[in-house]
């Protein structure tokens, strides 16, 4: 199951219109592919489970509620960002990545979908101002660094389940990384959520503001 119907099995409670918007994003970023290079050729053609449902992967750690605003930081193609956006329309997101092709994608694939939640702004992380309650990436950087980037970004009151912070999706063998960090967190293995192969080693690290 490679294509829409994974998303409609772990996500059952879609509106049409989201079931929609999920179903335009193959056309779309095949198209947007052919142009400038933002998923591999490998993976587009998997790009529900490697992209789509791997983004999803933090809404199943975490809901984000009504007026709740998120910070994607190198977003690339609109990852995980777009997908959470289609999920949660409530909810604002900010996708920001310091390649400007990459945005133009981002801000076209987002008036494709008629996402009125999403804007995609050409800049480096730590050029953003405002605060938001989650900062959500998907393996940028070692998160030593990525914490660095985020200083000041997080806003203090939490008003969700989870305390505010980042929420970022990784593989692998976390254990010198965080130790190097210093910071609090909590792993979510993706596995416990989703039952494909892709998933074995993908975890959500969640660092709450410090």
């Amino acid at each position: 199951m490679t294509d829409k119907e994974v998303i409609f099995k772990y996500f059952p409670e879609l509106s049409n219109q989201q079931k929609e918007q999920f179903e335009k994003l193959m056309p779309l970023y095949t198209e947007w592919n052919a142009k400038i290079n933002v998923v591999s050729r490998k993976d587009i053609e998997e790009l529900y489970i490697r992209h789509v449902l791997h983004s999803l992967g933090i809404a199943k750690v975490q809901s984000f509620k009504p007026n709740a605003q998120i910070l994607d930081i190198g977003t690339g193609g609109g990852f995980p960002g777009i997908p959470l956006a289609i999920l949660f329309p409530e909810s604002e997101f900010l996708l920001v990545d310091s390649i400007g092709k990459k945005i133009k994608v981002v801000n076209e694939v987002t008036k494709d979908l008629g996402l009125t939640n999403v804007r995609g702004v050409h800049s480096r992380a730590e050029d953003i101002s405002g605060q938001f309650d989650f900062i959500v990436s998907r393996a940028v950087t070692r998160m030593k660094g990525f914490y660095a980037w985020t200083k000041g970004k997080i806003k203090k009151e939490s008003n969700h389940e989870l305390q505010n912070g980042i929420l970022y999706l990784k593989g692998g063998d976390l254990t010198e990384e965080l130790r190097e960090s210093k910071l609090r967190y909590k792993i979510y293995e993706l596995p416990d959520y989703f039952s494909e192969e892709f998933f074995d080693t993908k975890k959500v690290v969640h660092v709450p503001r410090q």
